[in-house]
């Protein structure tokens, strides 16, 4: 049961698809603090907290405080408060009962979980205007599926999306391109497509190529077409002001940038130095840039991933002069203790700078609204115009297509990645714990950078991050310029790193058939220990173990220089330890603590009684799989059933 209430005067967001009568009695379990924008709930000592999407921490959220706020900080530590998403809905669940509530509102929301007060969890708006559904159920997988119901179905990419993809902040050229292609058909590792990050492009300016790097683009997005490659180029949110370019002169023309409150044009910078932002929020400005992608759909391209979306701000031309400004105030003088940190703070709080999203402004839904009011919504609407352009430009054929910043709703035109994450055992394991929550949100493609963005990786993480990606449907290696290079094939053990891609390839089957159960159904992929054994007290301790699908349970190994885990069953299952798709052990695991041994090279997947794993014979491409050819590992076979979907893995 889902009922809507109304705080003040919202701000709609397009998130919830379903129409409501709208209640106004006080909104149930939570109440106002007197003489502030906040409600606050009195938690249990049994309460749990689950949800909000891609944050820090853990599966259980309580104890500390969230900000729903779309920020562009790659150093995701426990500290942090706010990442790339905003995704505003939880569950709260103690003692066999609980509910579900989901904040619609696209401004700074803060969520303190236990933190001020451990037993009380209180909801802050910058402004107390919000639509809030409380949603009701028997169980947890029950209001997730309530929830996932009012916000409409998941977005669906191409099959071939599955298959594993090469990235590197970047490619520099198509003859890179080819040695990535190359070494890994070499060595007969299986790859779906290649990445292009921004230095494809002439200048860093959207929707066009580098004629000096790519100079034939068409014939060598045929020539990867032909050897089953797809090419996945980037966009980004801002858009180089330089006379001659038809996005800029376009966008200029007729008025489709964001404003400041003078009705000038807002000139920030991002990678091509200055730019305007298109305001995604003006309906006729993002149908406007979701047709520019068709000038890489003609190319034959026919997969994008959005970035830059929060929007990230290297600076504004405003806020730059008033930091040359004091910084001239400083000039010449005895940098002491209290004027040397301001030095630092003045050149350090460029970037992103708070004050800079309250310069501009944004035409949405018939009125003018300053961007913080709706600053959570810019990414989602970047992607909703390449998703509706979608619909338009290639009515036949599905289009990949993911986000770094989103917000509830985007789910329906594309995935998110977790963004710039770094290569820390502490990312993988948040990647793990992330994975869920995204889920819940509506978020089904997803996934993380295997290996992690920044830092360098070693191979041990690699190896282990990639034994857990190969679980997440985007599974994407992907790594910063500057950093060690991690493509799977430069490292020593290449025949383990080729067995477990191999294994990827042999679930895909599995993977893509439960992502779409999971889609028709409203349901999760990912799913913790405690959503599927909910009366099972233990299972809520739980929180590095995931069922993905009705089949399997994982249990990654995480920790640096491990050789095995500890691995709580909240029944009997049947453990395959991998080493390839067709080299493995298997044992009756009685329910309980275990510790289970896992050398580096080796897979841990739990089978459920009554259940059964499709097991393909891999291919090189992910369209190459034969589903004629597949066997099914299963425990309890006699009784153990697997309904597995299949359709041509394009069409929409």
């Amino acid at each position: 049961m889902v009922k809507k209430y109304k705080i003040g005067n919202p701000i709609e967001t397009d998130s919830v698809v379903v129409s409501f009568d709208n209640e106004t009695k006080e909104i149930p379990y939570f109440e106002r603090v007197q003489g502030k924008n906040e409600l606050k709930y009195n938690m249990g000592a049994k309460d749990r907290v689950f949800g909000l999407g891609e944050t820090v921490r853990g599966i259980n959220k309580r104890g500390y405080i969230y900000v729903s706020n779309c920020s562009d900080d790659p150093n995701h530590t426990e500290d942090k408060r706010s990442l790339y998403a905003a995704q505003n809905f939880f569950v709260i669940w103690g003692n066999g009962k609980g509910f579900g509530m989901y904040v619609d509102t696209p401004g700074r929301v803060s969520f303190d979980i236990g933190y001020t007060d451990k037993d009380v969890f209180s909801i802050a708006f910058e402004d107390f205007d919000a639509y809030v559904y409380v949603i009701e159920g028997e169980s947890i997988l029950e209001i997730v599926k309530e929830f996932r119901g009012i916000i409409g179905k998941s977005y669906i990419p191409p099959r071939w999306a599955f298959g594993f993809g090469q990235s590197r902040w970047s490619y520099m050229n198509e003859d890179q391109v080819r040695e990535v292609v190359d070494k890994y058909d070499e060595l007969d590792i299986p790859i779906d497509s290649v990445y292009l990050d921004i230095d494809y492009m002439e200048r860093y300016k959207d929707f066009t190529v580098s004629d000096e790097r790519f100079p034939d683009f068409s014939a060598f997005v045929k020539e990867m077409a032909d050897r089953n490659i797809h090419l996945v180029p980037i966009i980004d949110a801002g858009v180089k002001i330089e006379e001659g370019y038809d996005v800029y002169e376009e966008g200029v023309k007729n008025n489709f940038f964001c404003k400041k409150e003078n009705g000038e044009n807002l000139v920030a910078a991002v990678w091509p130095g200055k730019v305007y932002f298109p305001d995604f929020l003006n309906e006729d400005a993002r149908k406007w840039f979701g047709e520019k992608y068709k000038v890489l759909l003609d190319y034959g391209i026919d997969g994008f991933w959005n970035d830059m979306n929060e929007p990230a701000i290297f600076y504004t031309e405003d806020h730059l002069k008033e930091v040359f400004e004091q910084i001239k105030e400083l000039e010449g003088k005895n940098l002491d203790i209290s004027s040397f940190f301001k030095f630092q703070d003045i050149v350090g709080g460029l970037a992103n700078n708070e004050e800079d999203y309250r310069r501009f402004y944004h035409k949405y839904k018939g009125k003018i609204y300053r961007h913080d009011k709706v600053h959570n919504l810019f990414g989602y609407n970047m992607t909703r115009a390449a998703g509706e352009a979608f619909e338009r430009l290639s009515p036949d054929k599905r289009i990949l297509m993911f986000s770094r910043s989103s917000y509830i709703g985007m789910h329906r035109y594309g995935g998110v990645w977790c963004g710039d994450n770094k290569s820390w055992w502490s990312h993988l394991l948040l990647n793990i714990q992330q994975m869920p929550a995204l889920n819940m949100c509506g978020f089904i493609y997803s996934g993380a950078d295997i290996g992690g963005f920044g830092a360098d990786v070693t191979e041990d993480l690699l190896m282990r991050w990639a034994e857990f990606g190969i679980f997440t449907p985007l599974f994407r290696n992907h790594s910063a310029d500057g950093t060690r290079r991690q493509e799977f094939y430069r490292f020593t053990d290449k025949e383990s790193f080729k067995n477990i891609l191999r294994l990827r390839y042999a679930l895909i089957p599995y993977l893509y058939s439960e992502f779409m159960k999971a889609v028709n159904n409203d349901e999760m992929l990912f799913r913790p220990v405690c959503f599927d054994y909910p009366d099972d007290e233990m299972a809520y301790e739980v929180e590095d173990q995931l069922f993905v699908g009705e089949s399997i349970m994982v249990a990654p190994v995480y920790k640096q220089n491990a050789t095995g885990r500890y691995v709580y069953l909240p029944e009997d299952m049947k453990l395959c330890r991998f080493r390839s798709y067709n080299d493995y052990d298997v044992e009756i695991i009685s329910k309980g603590h275990h510790y289970i041994e896992a050398a580096l090279n080796e897979v841990l997947v739990f089978i459920k009684k009554g259940h059964a794993l499709p097991i393909a014979v891999p291919a090189g491409r992910t369209e190459q799989i034969d589903y004629n050819n597949i066997s099914y590992e299963c425990y309890d076979c006699d009784n153990s059933t697997y309904e597995l979907f299949t359709d041509d893995g394009i069409s929409r």
